[in-house]
């Protein structure tokens, strides 16, 4: 099972290095297919992607290329939102003992979300890239980016699933930010929200550190390969084969 799990975590590690798409959306509705418990899938995946977003949050804080200011505005919606989401779906399962029942349903849904979002990036950002919202300074969108956070959070404390790929969407059609500041602050926002959720995961008994380690294990040597030889592969195609997975992924959760 060990090694099993490892050879997963070097896959998915290997495609989102090669294409940017998320670990979350890759890896949790796997974890579940193969018979992990959803509620388990969910917190071992917040705490495995907590520990791989701290090292490209260092990253990028030494590069100098997250924006703080929006980062701590999402942050202010997107954490007690997820907390939210995390104590409902256990006061559900402590009374109508329904959770993973919700959990895959909710996954099934945010999935799809993700597929479409991911194929409307890689092919339409363009014609979207500059926008009457974006040019507004970011004090005047405060309410907005609070209000998104707390909408995104509670998906993500629900289902472990867009802490990366919708929040990047919604900063890069609504925020004027460099590719390179896009990157650091949806890293270092994902950071603290999948900490906080996988934190309270883990309190009620929801993360399997095991697990976690054999994924971790796999995953970081897979994403190093999967960076390396994305320069040498072309990106769009194997971004839209993947959204195409992860929508039929979908589906078959619902």
């Amino acid at each position: 099972m060990s090694l099993a799990i490892i050879l997963m975590g070097l896959l998915v590690g290997f495609l989102v290095g090669l294409t940017g798409v998320g670990g979350a959306a890759l890896l949790t509705p796997v974890l579940i297919l193969i018979g992990i418990n959803p509620t388990v899938a969910v917190g071992t995946d917040l705490a495995y992607n907590s520990i791989t977003k701290f090292f490209g949050s260092v990253q990028h804080w030494r590069q100098k290329t997250i924006n703080t200011t929006l980062v701590k505005y999402l942050a202010i919606g997107s954490i007690p939102s997820a907390a939210l989401a995390v104590g409902l779906l256990h006061l559900f399962d402590t009374f109508f003992h329904n959770q993973e029942e919700i959990i895959k349903h909710a996954l099934g849904y945010v999935l799809i979300l993700v597929a479409l979002t991911t194929l409307i990036k890689t092919f339409m950002k363009d014609k979207y890239q500059t926008n009457s919202i974006q040019m507004k300074p970011l004090l005047e969108k405060r309410a907005l980016t609070i209000t998104i956070g707390a909408v995104l959070g509670f998906i993500v404390g629900l289902t472990s699933i867009g802490s990366g790929s919708l929040f990047a969407i919604m900063m890069l059609f609504l925020y004027k930010l460099t590719p390179a500041e896009l990157v650091g602050t949806d890293i270092a926002h994902a950071f603290l929200l999948v900490t906080a959720a996988g934190i309270l995961h883990a309190g009620i008994g929801n993360v399997d550190y095991l697990l976690t380690f054999n994924l971790l294990l796999g995953s970081i040597p897979g994403v190093l390969i999967g960076s390396t030889l994305s320069s040498k592969l072309p990106a769009k195609p194997l971004r839209a084969i993947l959204a195409i997975v992860i929508l039929f992924s979908g589906l078959k959760l619902i």
